[in-house]
């Protein structure tokens, strides 16, 4: 386990000053800046922008955020999480993400996805009809352009490309890419056909429920005869010092935030016996460090993923205990889960 990965995602939520106010959007930027740059000081791997277009969020453009943080940064890797590549164009997200390569020498990534969320396609003008050929086109043009030759390409979702050549290239000539999954077949499968590595959204139940689709990825890359790449998972979770201030500061904001998206998907409101069980067995990492850290080594265990990255933002959470979540993450989860998994690799089997 000493190649384990962990990385913190967030999607810039718009959140409390500690007056309970809620910030602006420039301020909640600059925070998700701070939250970084704290967060490549103590040690996290990675640090990754999901992209959204609501009100709740401030990051609607990760790559441009993540080049200032690559700016104030040093050693972790900077990537999406996820960048919604069917409502977008994938030569331009190449070109984004080759860009913030070179500005943060050489530690840029993406993690392409669906997207669980819809208001980027009548924004930028596509139809929801589309919402599955949008992606098997736009992902088969996209694993051309990681080759960094030029690229002839046709389909049905953009002008076609004939002996393209696309900048700038990356300094290395690999731009490392992943493929977000939220729990569809297809899409696994979908992952192991382009040999690229499969992210693994597990946003509540039981982590080991996703086991068989990282059998199916491993399956499905040996019949291609592409790499089966480590597995990684994001989660949500939060620290505090205790496992009941992280829950009390932690639910009565993602509750709000919860019933607000229900309501427009039909879900009934969040019961707390529902979140309760979920912090206990699901797929929500709520807690003490040592609470925490001992439900993602059994998360590491049960589905022998390379990476975990916790999803550290939820709701209008307040900027101080943002920064305590990082904090703690870093010094103290990562250390602790690293020896855990230590221990039990050494004992009997």
């Amino acid at each position: 386990m000493s190649d384990l990965e962990f990385g913190l995602d967030t999607f810039g939520d718009v959140p409390e000053d500690d007056a309970g106010n809620i910030t602006s959007y420039g301020r909640a930027i600059r925070h998700v800046v701070d939250e970084a740059i704290l967060a490549d000081q103590i040690g996290v791997d990675v640090f990754a922008l999901g992209e959204h277009h609501r009100p709740e969020f401030a990051v609607s453009s990760p790559e441009t955020v993540l080049a200032g943080i690559a700016t104030r940064t040093s050693r972790m890797r900077l990537g999406s999480g996820v960048t919604v590549l069917s409502s977008d164009d994938p030569v331009r997200v190449f070109q984004r993400f080759a860009t913030l390569d070179a500005l943060s020498d050489g530690r840029a990534e993406v993690i392409l996805g669906r997207g669980s969320f819809t208001e980027s396609f009548p924004l930028f003008g596509y139809d929801l009809h589309d919402y599955d050929v949008l992606f098997e086109e736009k992902i088969e043009l996209f694993a051309e352009l990681l080759k960094e030759k030029p690229v002839t390409w046709s389909g049905t979702t953009r002008a076609a490309l004939e002996n393209a050549d696309v900048f700038p290239k990356t300094d290395s000539g690999h731009l490392k890419t992943w493929v977000g999954v939220g729990g569809s077949p297809q899409s696994v499968i979908r992952s192991a056909k382009y040999g690229l590595p499969l992210m693994l959204a597990i946003i509540g139940g039981a982590p080991d429920r996703f086991a068989p689709y990282v059998d199916l990825y491993r399956r499905a890359a040996e019949q291609f005869g592409t790499t089966a790449h480590p597995v990684g998972m994001h989660s949500p979770g939060f620290i505090a010092d205790t496992d009941e201030e992280a829950k009390e500061i932690f639910y009565p904001r993602f509750k709000v935030m919860r019933d607000r998206i229900g309501a427009l998907r039909g879900w009934p409101q969040i019961r707390r016996e529902e979140f309760e069980n979920d912090v206990l067995h699901g797929s929500m990492y709520i807690g003490s460090p040592e609470t925490v850290a001992r439900r993602i080594a059994a998360a590491i265990r049960a589905l022998d993923v390379g990476r975990f990255d916790m999803i550290y933002s939820a709701g209008t959470l307040p900027m101080s205990a943002r920064l305590r979540t990082v904090e703690l993450y870093g010094t103290k989860v990562i250390p602790m889960v690293r020896d855990i998994l230590a221990s039990s690799d050494k004992g009997p089997r």
